[in-house]
């Protein structure tokens, strides 16, 4: 499908389902979406992800994945305090990236267009550039520094691994390009290569823990992952903020998605999202899952985390502070490609 037509489906969707939430104040395209021609196929094993923002203090939580005439949309609702100032707009990641162009859906009052014109005006300015990289790093070291060994397993794994993947972030924010998701190791490889920094790939996935797998083997803990993410779909009935991830109908966006990174010749970029898919599935069966159910697929993710390097609690611990001790060399780099880049503004 192309992407205009997917586009025009899913602004049906917001014109005729979105503006009835309350506190309506519009709607705008974030994602890979919005960098993408209305002539361009729409990927297979993409979404569309939509914005709405609302008049309330907090937003409510996010409607998720679901298919709305033939296409899945990704639904996620931003409170306006949220969007209302420039300045936090610029400094942050998700935000500025989706706003530094026009994707407005519907703003009825004006007041999105008016934050997103001036979003625009800045967006590349090297004094923003600089601090939304900064918060990213600042992030991923005050996460690290607040690391807990004593939560469950599946917790251990993602407060490691979210902030060792947004190192992803940082130099891609520094490079003007989407902090994607899914595809962010494949991102940011295409990044270093440009900017002549190949070696320093390699370092990402030593540090993710993943540079050395094989396609077939990082293919066996795929084929073990849909065993168990179908198990979590079966029993899952408590709403976490990732719910919509694990169900039937977004079940090849990470399956399929995945093997056809493996498939490409990026198994090694496929491991980010198989770890926290694998990680949200277990809280699911965590929460829902007699304990016979979880004990069955727990050794399948043991085996894919053993083969990225952790035995034992401490082997968490230990990479944790490999990933601290990383950081300054990840911004050495970052610098060298705010300074390269011909499309940020020096003022």
């Amino acid at each position: 499908m192309k992407v205009g037509i997917s586009k025009n489906i899913a602004k049906e969707w917001v014109i005729q389902r979105g503006n009835k939430v309350e506190g309506f104040l519009g709607a705008y395209f974030a994602g890979s979406i919005a960098e993408m021609q209305e002539e361009d196929e729409l990927p297979r094993f993409s979404d569309i992800d939509i914005m709405v923002v609302v008049l309330a203090d907090e937003a409510p939580l996010k409607l998720g994945k679901f298919v709305y005439n033939g296409v899945m949309l990704e639904v996620t609702f931003l409170s306006w305090n949220q969007i209302s100032s420039v300045e936090n707009v610029l400094v942050s990641h998700h935000l500025a990236n989706s706003l530094r162009s026009d994707t407005i859906i519907t703003d009825p009052t004006g007041c999105i267009h008016k934050i997103q014109s001036e979003v625009s005006q800045h967006f590349a300015e090297k004094k923003w550039v600089r601090r939304r990289c900064e918060h990213v790093r600042n992030s991923i070291e005050n996460s690290l520094k607040r690391y807990n060994t004593s939560v469950p397993y599946h917790e251990l794994v993602t407060t490691w691994l979210f902030p060792t993947g947004i190192t992803t972030h940082v130099l891609l924010l520094a490079a003007l390009r989407n902090p994607t998701v899914r595809r962010r190791y494949v991102a940011v490889r295409e990044v270093l290569l440009e900017y002549g920094h190949a070696d320093f790939y390699e370092k990402l996935l030593a540090l993710l823990g993943c540079a050395h797998l094989t396609s077939q083997r990082v293919e066996e803990h795929l084929d073990e992952l849909a065993k168990t993410f179908d198990a979590a779909v079966i029993v899952a009935k408590t709403p976490f903020f990732f719910s919509t991830d694990i169900t039937t109908i977004a079940r090849p966006i990470v399956i399929e998605g995945s093997r056809e990174l493996i498939q490409s010749g990026y198994h090694r970029e496929a491991i980010f999202w198989m770890v926290a898919t694998f990680s949200r599935c277990h809280k699911i069966l965590e929460a829902d899952a007699p304990l016979e159910l979880q004990q069955v697929y727990a050794p399948s993710f043991r085996n894919l985390m053993l083969d990225l390097g952790f035995d034992s609690t401490e082997d968490f611990t230990r990479r944790v502070e490999e990933v601290i001790r990383f950081l300054p060399s990840l911004w050495e780099v970052t610098e060298d490609i705010l300074s390269k880049n011909p499309a940020i503004v020096t003022k």
